[in-house]
C-alpha cells in the first residue's frame, strides 16, 4: 500500500477534548497552565478527569542559514539553560531563531533574527516546514526557513544584550557540518538544527542549480 492509499489523519479532533478547567500556574519569562480534562477513547466512551501542565510557549522561527557559491553553513553558538547537563555542556551549536510576537508574520521573524543574530538582510527564504518541538507538553510551534547569502567574513559575537543574548556566530564547511551531522556528534543535538539540515542535504542541488539560473541571467 502507497502512502497515498493511507489515512494518516488521527480519529480524533480538538471536539474530542473537553477542557473542564484551566488555570494560570506560572507567569513568567514562560507560563505555564494547569489544565483539568478529559477526552474520548478509542475504545468508547470518556476518559476521567485527569490534571496536565502545559507550557505555554506560542509560535517560534528558525533560519539555516547556507552559501551555495562557498559551500558554507552559519550557525549560532550560545548558552542554553536547557542544557546545562549536557555532556559537552551548556553552549549549543543551532540555527537562528526568535519567538513570533505579537502582530508578526512569521517572515518578519526570520528576517528580524537573521539582523540580531547574524547582521545580515536577506530578501528570499525558502520555507522548510513547521512541526511541534515537544507536544507532550508545550503547545510551540517551530517554523523552519533556509536563507541563501554569501557568508564569507560574516563571524561576529551578536545579540540583544538587554535580553542577555550573547551569541557567537561561527561559519563552517558544508561538508564539516554533513560530516558531524550523519555521525551523531553531539555538536548539533537539537531538533530544529537537525530537521532544518537533513532538508538541506536533500535540496542542496537544487538550491545551487537555482542561484546558477539567477547569476547567468544577470
Amino acid at each position: 500500500m502507497s502512502m497515498d492509499d493511507k489515512d494518516l489523519n488521527p480519529r480524533f479532533t480538538r471536539g474530542a477534548v473537553d477542557i473542564v478547567e484551566r488555570k494560570v500556574a506560572y507567569d513568567g519569562f514562560f507560563k505555564m497552565h494547569k489544565l483539568r480534562l478529559r477526552h474520548r477513547l478509542y475504545r468508547g466512551g470518556w476518559s476521567g478527569e485527569m490534571e496536565r501542565e502545559l507550557f505555554v510557549r506560542g509560535n517560534a522561527v528558525g533560519v539555516l542559514l547556507y552559501d551555495p557559491t562557498h559551500q558554507l553553513i552559519a550557525m549560532t553558538e550560545q548558552f542554553r539553560v536547557g542544557a546545562l547537563e549536557r555532556d559537552p555542556g551548556p553552549w549549543c551549536l543551532e540555527i537562528v531563531a526568535g519567538m513570533v510576537e505579537a502582530g508578526e508574520s512569521l517572515e518578519e521573524v526570520a528576517r528580524r533574527e537573521l539582523q540580531e543574530e547574524a547582521g545580515l538582510e536577506v530578501a528570499e527564504l525558502h520555507y522548510i516546514r513547521s512541526y511541534l518541538p515537544s507536544p507532550g507538553g508545550s503547545s510551540e510551534r517551530m517554523f523552519l526557513y533556509c536563507a541563501l547569502a554569501d557568508l564569507r567574513g560574516i563571524e561576529g559575537f551578536f545579540g540583544l544584550a538587554a535580553e542577555h543574548e550573547d551569541i557567537r556566530l561561527r561559519v563552517l564547511p558544508a561538508g564539516e557540518v554533513f560530516a558531524a551531522l550523519e555521525s551523531g556528534h553531539a555538536a548539533i543535538d537539537n531538533a530544529a538544527s537537525i530537521i532544518s539540515l537533513q532538508w538541506l542535504q536533500l535540496n542542496r542541488e537544487r538550491l545551487g542549480q537555482q542561484v546558477a539560473q539567477v547569476s547567468a541571467s544577470d
